[in-house]
């Protein structure tokens, strides 16, 4: 009997929910199981609640933002090592460079990706 294939679990940490939704779908569509949050500490709740295999993480966002969520997310080993993908349109050498030592596998500046180009990127680090 053939096994089925465990869908992977992706992480959309993003506070604007017209762009949340957007990547919920196009990643659905590629046939991965999507959770989201729309804050750092949501994402952390959200994260060892879920142990998604993968997290899109938007920087810049109300409260607790995608620094507060890499600094965190160091602190707790459940989650410690769970891939992300920093995603922001907040161009600052020095916030990308802290998200890098955090721990970030890659900074994607959103306006220089289409979506599908996002998608192609998480792929490649979670295949």
């Amino acid at each position: 009997v053939p096994t089925k294939s465990v869908k992977k679990k992706i992480l959309i940490v993003e506070d604007e929910e017209l762009l949340s939704e957007m990547y919920r779908q196009i990643f659905e569509g590629e046939g991965f199981r999507v959770v989201k949050a729309a804050t750092g500490q949501e994402a952390l709740l959200v994260a060892a609640n879920e142990k998604p295999d993968f997290v899109l993480l938007d920087i810049l966002m109300p409260e607790e933002n995608g620094m507060y969520f890499l600094e965190q997310r160091q602190l707790n080993p459940d989650i410690a090592t769970i891939p992300v993908v920093a995603f922001s349109n907040f161009e600052d050498p020095h916030i990308k460079k802290s998200a890098f030592r955090l721990g970030a596998k890659d900074y994607l500046i959103k306006t220089n990706y289409t979506p599908q180009e996002v998608v192609h990127k998480v792929k490649q680090y979670i295949s």
